[in-house]
């Protein structure tokens, strides 16, 4: 947090509100509804406030994650070095291309019938989807089957998982038609 880095020991909600760009009452409740304790006159001490977020996020220990698909959004997201700093470690990527099994990442390479290997390996929960749209499914429920239970979906489709698994889809197109809706009606 840039309040701490600027040798902040105790913040108020205001100025929290100012950093994620919420309301301080937002913010409060938030705080309240998870446990994190503040006052009025001495605001949130920041480092017990970021303990308690590691803690709620499950940042206190490193999480092990894959990524299946090396495809230019799958390269894109294995060269991606910002991983460290959320303590996820991309412990392994996939592909059913043996070409790509051969080449040169800044994580192992392995094919499709190791994933199951992997992820009890590793205690792996979370992997990246980044496989061509008509491949999603079928890769979704084949990791569900090894083992993974939350799924970041890159592929342009909306994936069915059942009850005890979780997908958040990440479509660009989607993205973007947002983004150019929003701008057409700021510009109106």
């Amino acid at each position: 947090m840039r309040l701490k880095r600027m040798g902040l020991t105790r913040a108020f909600s205001y100025s929290i509100a100012d950093e994620t760009e919420e309301s301080p009452e937002i913010i409060r409740k938030d705080f309240s509804q998870c446990g994190i304790r503040g006052n009025r006159r001495g605001g949130y001490v920041i480092e017990d406030t970021l303990e308690a977020l590691k803690k709620l996020f499950g940042r206190e220990k490193e999480q092990n994650v894959i990524l299946v698909g090396l495809g230019n959004i799958g390269v894109a997201l294995v060269k991606y070095e910002g991983y460290k700093q959320s303590n996820l470690n991309l412990v392994a990527a996939f592909d059913i291309d043996r070409a790509k099994l051969t080449k040169r990442y800044n994580v192992p390479v392995y094919g499709m019938d190791q994933v199951k290997d992997i992820v009890e390996a590793f205690d792996v929960s979370v992997a990246i989807l980044a496989v061509p749209e008509s491949y999603a499914q079928e890769t979704c429920h084949y990791l569900i089957d090894c083992g993974i239970k939350g799924i970041l979906n890159f592929a342009p489709v909306l994936l069915k998982v059942p009850s005890h698994a979780l997908v958040n889809n990440i479509n660009i197109l989607v993205e973007l038609e947002r983004l150019m809706y929003h701008i057409g009606v700021m510009q109106k």
